[in-house]
This record gives structure tokens, C-alpha cells and sequence, in this order.
């Protein structure tokens, strides 16, 4: 199984002092932890788009590229782009120029977008909210695939045979499908053959059914549903032990839930942060042994190739972030895949 991290960036505020880590810090933060997760030998880096004062990443892209001078091997990838709200030509430059200043490794990750705030802030209505997606996510494949395109657009622009420029290094510039709880998203990205990306914010089991959608879906129109990869990813933070990982990361958890969801809660009880930790939960949060335990589950319900670790969240200490990546790659992947190994 392939690892990585993704951030989105956020700027909770401490649940005590009121005090949080300003825009320039936090990103400046996210740049030293892609380096280290670089160095610790995983895989793959994410960052998420927000246009919200509570986030610190609205151009990933931009974050990205200077990430790209600072490592050598990590995947770079968005996740999500919020395609909807995006122009796929302006998006697809941005990141054919990434696969060349990162010597190709540039990657998108397109979603609907569970933040709507992007819908009029770029002059997109919310009543289009499926309809964007589905013309942009095709239009982005035809710029992938063609060096000049016409296009005839209904939401989008009409191109009369013009060039899209510059090409990225790599042949085909790979294009994941983000998804959340939507059948109709899941059986989209098998229509389309692409690679999905699973928010798991709850337990594996009730993602089996849609994961079985997406590969029926694509076996249908003609894909080969088995060389398709599935990633998924959630919250997770890893410690020594359990309780030292449940005690110092609930109090930033609960902070993510009262600041940055799209829907903020008034309060966000112990008892439901512990219930979610235990094993069928969709949060990853333990020690290096119960959280294998939980990624193996995971891999066995969801058939997944890829996990993505959504760290730092909720204003965790930049050190308590550095070591719980460390244990991501040092512990807790190569046994996973040692188990993984065994059983194949």
C-alpha cells in the first residue's frame, strides 16, 4: 500500500488560550512537514482548498510548486480541487507546469467540494453544483489527452481548436475522483475509469457497498475495474500509546469540529471522539499497533492501494505532528505491508 499525508490547512485557535498559528506560519509549517514526510519516505502530499479565513490554503497549487523545490519524491496532489468553481484550462497549465518544475510528479484530486463558499465566490451558482462537476471533470480529461482542443461547453467556455500549453512530463497527468457518501459520484468515476479518492470520515463498513458500485460501475463501461487504484483517506494522529494519543489529540479535535467544519458544532463531547476511535470507527488515532490493526481493516473491507493521513488537525503542535508522521512511516507502514504481503 502506497502512504502519504494531506493537510487542509486549517487555523483553529487553541481551546483554551484562543490563540492560533497566523496564515504565513501555517504555511510555512506545512512546507517543513512535506519535507520531513519526504525525508521519513512516504509517499505522497495532499493539500485541500478552502476560501474561508479558517483555512490558510486557498491556492494549492501555488503551495505545491514551492513544496516541489524542497523534496524529491513525494506525489504532489491537490485534495480537493473544488473543480466546480475552477477554469479546467487555467487548472490543467497550473499543473502541467508543476509536473515540470517537480520532474513529474504533480497529481489532481477533483471534487464537488463539501465547502460551498467558492460557488458565488467565483460567480457559480449552487444550483449547478452536480452539473459543473460532471462538465469540467470531462472537459479536464479532453485537455489531458488533447494538445489542441475544441470543446463546445454549456457551463464552461466553447475552444475553437486552440492550444493547451504547456504539456506535463508525464504521458497522462493522473486525474483522481474525490468522493464523500454520493453513489452517484462513485458510480461516476467507474464510468470514467479514473482513480478514487475516499474521505473516510466514518468506518469502512459503510463504504463496501459503494466501493463495489464503483468497480461494477467501471467494469460496465469497459475498464478493468481490478487495475484501478482506490485511496482512501481520514483524520489520524499516532503516539506511543493510546491513551497518550487520545489524551493530547482530542482536545485539538474537538477544536477542528468547533471552528473549521462546514458546519461548525457548539460542542464536540469526549465520549463520541472515543467511540469514533474504537476499532470499526472511521477515526485513526492510537498507537503504531491499533492503528495497523485499523488499516488493515480498511484494506480488507475497501480493497484500497493508497491511504492518505490527514495530519496536524485542529492547531496540533508542529512536534506532536512531526513525530506522529514519523510513526506513519517508520511503524505503522511497513506493517501494514508486511501483513499485506503475507496475505497475497
Amino acid at each position: 500500500m502506497d502512504f502519504g499525508i494531506f493537510t487542509f490547512g486549517e487555523l483553529s485557535r487553541n481551546v483554551t488560550t484562543g490563540t492560533g498559528l497566523s496564515p504565513q506560519q501555517r504555511l510555512k509549517e506545512i512546507i517543513e512537514l512535506a519535507r520531513l514526510a519526504d525525508q521519513a519516505g512516504l509517499s505522497f502530499l495532499g493539500l485541500g482548498e478552502h476560501h474561508r479565513h479558517d483555512f490558510a490554503v486557498s491556492a494549492p497549487e501555488i503551495l505545491l510548486a514551492a513544496i516541489a523545490r524542497e523534496t524529491t519524491n513525494l506525489r504532489l496532489s491537490t485534495a480537493v480541487t473544488v473543480l466546480s468553481t475552477q477554469d479546467p484550462v487555467r487548472l490543467f497549465e497550473q499543473f502541467a507546469t508543476l509536473d515540470l518544475i517537480s520532474d513529474g510528479r504533480a497529481e489532481i484530486i477533483a471534487g464537488r467540494g463539501a465547502f460551498i463558499e467558492s460557488y458565488p465566490l467565483f460567480g457559480h451558482r449552487t444550483e449547478d453544483y452536480d452539473g459543473l462537476f460532471e462538465e469540467k471533470l470531462r472537459m479536464l480529461l479532453e485537455l489531458r489527452d488533447n494538445a489542441t482542443l475544441t470543446w463546445r461547453g454549456d457551463l464552461t467556455q466553447s475552444i475553437p481548436g486552440m492550444d493547451i500549453a504547456p504539456r506535463p512530463l508525464q504521458e497522462k497527468l493522473p486525474v483522481w475522483v474525490g468522493v464523500g457518501g454520493t453513489p452517484a459520484s462513485f458510480a461516476r468515476a467507474g464510468r470514467l475509469g479514473l482513480p478514487l479518492f475516499i474521505a473516510l470520515l466514518s468506518g469502512p463498513e459503510r463504504f463496501r457497498r459503494l466501493a463495489d458500485l464503483y468497480r461494477h460501475s467501471a467494469d460496465e463501461a469497459g475498464h478493468d475495474s481490478a487495475a484501478l487504484q482506490v485511496g482512501v483517506g481520514g483524520h489520524f494522529y499516532a503516539a506511543a500509546t493510546s491513551q497518550q494519543a487520545r489524551d493530547t489529540f482530542y482536545p485539538h479535535y474537538r477544536a477542528y469540529f468547533e471552528q473549521n467544519m462546514p458546519r461548525p458544532v457548539d460542542h464536540f463531547p469526549r465520549s463520541t471522539f472515543d467511540e469514533w476511535s474504537e476499532p470499526g470507527g472511521g477515526l485513526l488515532v492510537g498507537s503504531p499497533q491499533q492503528v495497523t490493526e485499523k488499516l488493515l481493516e480498511i484494506h480488507q473491507t475497501l480493497g484500497n492501494s493508497r491511504y492518505m493521513a490527514q495530519i496536524g488537525l485542529g492547531g496540533l503542535p508542529f512536534a506532536e505532528t512531526a513525530r506522529s508522521i514519523e510513526l506513519l512511516a517508520t511503524e505503522i507502514m511497513p506493517a501494514v505491508n508486511r501483513e499485506i504481503g503475507t496475505a497475497d
